[in-house]
């Protein structure tokens, strides 16, 4: 699916909402925070991937069920996922992220 969706810049827009060197750029600085290693027991999940899931889910509101079917994942991978990208993404773009912060 990846793969498909960079060989179509409008494609790739309209799936992430960002531009292809956009989601480089931002992958490079995040990848030694997200990237996992394999183990004996399987592969780990590539960091484009994470990536990218976690930006779908931020861009467009979509349902674990949903992404479920898109990234054929658990959802409880997908919920790990997302947190630790979500975390990830604040450490390394804090300077350059707006949070709106809310008052209980």
């Amino acid at each position: 699916m990846f793969s498909d969706l960079t060989a179509e810049p409008a494609q790739f827009f309209n799936f992430l909402r960002m531009s292809t060197s956009d989601f480089e750029i931002i992958l490079q600085k995040l990848s030694p925070l997200i990237q996992k290693n394999d183990t004996s027991f399987r592969k780990a999940i590539p960091a484009k991937v994470r990536l990218a899931l976690t930006l779908r889910y931020l861009a467009t509101g979509d349902s674990f069920r949903s992404l479920h079917y898109l990234f054929k994942m658990s959802h409880q991978i997908i919920s790990k996922i997302i947190h630790e990208t979500c975390t990830a993404i604040l450490m390394v773009l804090k300077d350059e992220v707006k949070v709106r912060k809310l008052n209980f």
